[in-house]
This record gives structure tokens, C-alpha cells and sequence, in this order.
């Protein structure tokens, strides 16, 4: 695996572990995010489950991505699926948010940027990862 995407990867991952952690928090009562700090609509049930309708997706690319980087550091060819499938994951998960926000006209940056850039950095490494799976069979 490069340096890169180990990077890019253990980054993404432990920042949305976090993002979940806070969520969580947030939710029993047990620390207050600012409202400033949250998205649209947060308050409104509907938003709030189309919010936490992410939790699996965003869970599964979390946990297989820091597999990945794991099983790379070990040595282990199994890192490149659970790459790919990290990767993959995590550009629904951006393509999905992208999708809401443009369908309801909403594109404050600090929530519409973060989610594009999920749809896009995984295509950076998407390829190579692909010559490399492809070469393996």
C-alpha cells in the first residue's frame, strides 16, 4: 500500500470514527456540539435519521479501511480488497450526501465540500488498486 493511501485512508477513517463518537455523545446528552456546528435541518427527525442513516455505511468504510492499512502493515495481500472495498464505500457515502444536499438546494461548504471530497479521492487511488487486483488473479 503507499504511503499515500495509508494516509488518505487512516485520515478519512479516524476522522468519521470520531465524527460517530461526537454523534453519539451528542445524542445521550453527554456533550453539546454547537448548533452552528451541525447541518441543516439537524433537530428535525427526518434530517436527524437521514443523518444517522449513515452510521453502517460510514462504519463499514471506517472499519475496512483501517483493516486495510492493518493488513498492509502486516504484510498481508488481503489489504487490496478491503481497500477497494473501503474506497467504494466511502464514495457512496460522499455521493449519497452530495446527492441530498444538491436535490434540496443546500451547499453550505462546510458540509457540501467535505462530502464531494469523499466522492473524489478514492478515484486517485481506485485504478492502481484495480491493475493491481486484476494482476493478482
Amino acid at each position: 500500500m503507499s504511503r499515500s493511501l495509508a494516509l488518505a485512508l487512516s485520515i478519512t477513517d479516524l476522522l468519521f470514527l470520531a465524527y460517530w463518537l461526537a454523534s453519539g455523545l451528542d445524542k445521550v446528552g453527554l456533550i453539546a456540539i454547537p448548533a452552528d456546528w451541525l447541518y441543516a435541518g439537524a433537530g428535525e427527525p427526518r434530517v436527524d435519521a437521514w443523518n444517522w442513516s449513515f452510521f453502517p455505511l460510514d462504519l463499514a468504510f471506517s472499519v475496512t479501511g483501517l483493516a486495510a492499512v492493518a493488513a498492509s502493515r502486516k504484510g498481508s495481500a488481503s489489504w487490496r480488497p478491503l481497500a477497494l472495498i473501503s474506497l467504494i464505500l466511502t464514495m457512496v457515502a460522499g455521493g449519497m450526501a452530495v446527492g441530498y444536499w444538491t436535490l434540496l438546494g443546500e451547499f453550505d461548504p462546510a458540509w457540501y465540500l467535505p462530502n464531494l471530497a469523499l466522492l473524489i479521492w478514492p478515484l486517485a487511488f481506485l485504478p492502481g488498486l484495480m491493475r493491481d487486483l486484476s494482476r493478482d488473479v
